[in-house]
């Protein structure tokens, strides 16, 4: 098969496939030798402010890429894709990602499923333009505008939960890109939400997974695979169905498709759920990623809270003696600006290699166009951002000066460029 070569960061039509087609076209050999990365990563090397990496990075342009466990695929490749489903993964592993990610919740009959909330079919899916609409736990609500200006009262709203539904029922939905028209007044506009920067082109299908689904899928791809126990929506236990049937019946789904644990990373924002892993399932416990949220959780608008970042700062040992091997902040934790505003690593990650936990972080493609700072995922850099090449030289420093083994990015062609280039 041709292999496609770039020539003025301008894309050979040679052989590319179309991404949003038949599952036939994605065979393993395929995905690994022919890996496509589309013009993005070409188009952000060439914005990039003149600078001995761009120079770097430019000589890297004919390839050849492979895939790299550096990439990691958030919700496959959500930036166009709709999430968790499966285009969206086929997607994400032609783009080089060597995981890929189904965020676990469950089901009203307790059926384990790919969503990245218990409670967002009302915004990730067609549920809200189907019979099952009537089993949402809050049915829509049209928005109040003022006759006179049209200004919002009340915004439109909506929730639908997995829980509403049975597996069954689940896997007549359709996926679609996650957002909500808080002004609409009807069902069909609240369902228009999706951000100006991101697409509908490919959300034709967006085919529904389950958790066992993607665990198929992830093996015949043969990508290795970090599925996040969500923090249930519900009260726990449910139905008699408790946080640590939950944490196992992850595992044990694996387990049963015979995928032995080096190639599982399994996340989750509790702690306790970790913990659970490495005393229960040693083995899966031991590259166990805990997602820290401590940083920002009880900070106005989730930004950076200087008590809890201070404090996770000081656990590090702690965390390290209790088991955990890897850590997972958002990249903006990592990083922060010296006097001359060039980015270097934040005392967080300096902390986190002293206490020798690997860090992995989240999430580069999620942010829209950085000419303003880059919103939060740049909180603690935006000083220094202001193209969208930037994003790169963020990267640089996460990969190179932190030592991040992995990003998650909702387009992982950009982290498979950079990381071929580098050799990750």
């Amino acid at each position: 098969m041709c292999r496609p070569r770039f020539t003025s960061f301008m894309l050979s039509t040679c052989c590319l496939m179309i991404l949003a087609g038949p599952t036939a076209i994605y065979s393993k050999s395929q995905i690994e030798s022919d890996i496509q990365l589309g013009p993005r990563p070409f188009y952000l090397v060439n914005d990039m402010a003149k600078s001995p990496l761009k120079t770097e990075l430019k000589q890297c342009a004919d390839g050849p890429f492979k895939k790299t466990d550096f990439s990691i695929g958030h919700r496959g490749a959500a930036m166009q894709f709709p999430e968790h489903t499966k285009e969206s993964y086929l997607a994400a592993a032609q783009m080089g990602a060597g995981i890929l990610e189904c965020d676990v919740t469950f089901t009203k009959d307790k059926e384990l499923v790919c969503r990245h909330s218990q409670c967002d079919l009302h915004t990730t899916t067609n549920i809200l333009a189907t019979p099952l609409a009537d089993k949402c736990t809050m049915p829509f609500t049209p928005a109040q505008l003022d006759p006179k200006t049209g200004e919002l009262i009340t915004p439109a709203s909506a929730k639908c939960c997995t829980t509403d539904i049975t597996l069954e029922e689940f896997k007549t939905l359709k996926g679609k890109m996650d957002g909500a028209n808080k002004k609409a007044t009807t069902v069909a506009d609240y369902l228009k939400g999706t951000a100006g920067w991101r697409t509908d082109l490919y959300s034709a299908t967006g085919t529904l997974m389950t958790h066992k689904e993607s665990i198929a899928l992830f093996k015949t791809l043969g990508t290795k695979m970090t599925p996040e126990l969500k923090t249930p929506s519900v009260e726990m236990p449910f139905n008699g169905f408790t946080q640590e049937h939950y944490a196992q019946k992850m595992v044990d789904e694996y387990k049963e498709a015979g995928i032995t644990a080096n190639q599982v990373f399994a996340q989750s924002f509790r702690l306790d759920d970790i913990l659970y892993w490495i005393k229960n399932e040693p083995e899966f416990g031991r590259q166990a990623v805990y997602l820290d949220n401590e940083v920002y959780k009880n900070a106005e608008d989730d930004n950076l809270d200087p008590v809890g970042y201070n404090s996770q700062i000081k656990k590090m040992p702690e965390l390290k003696q209790q088991g955990v091997n890897y850590i997972a902040p958002p990249m903006w934790a990592l990083v922060e600006l010296d006097a001359n505003k060039n980015i270097i690593p934040s005392r967080y990650a300096t902390a986190a290699k002293e206490a020798d936990i690997n860090i992995i972080t989240w999430t580069l493609e999620r942010s829209g166009l950085l000419k303003s700072g880059g919103g939060w995922y740049y909180q603690t850099t935006k000083n220094a951002i202001n193209n969208d090449g930037d994003m790169l030289e963020l990267l640089d420093v996460l990969a190179q000066d932190v030592g991040i083994k992995g990003i998650f990015s909702d387009w992982p062609a950009t982290v498979t460029y950079y990381a071929n280039c580098k050799g990750l």
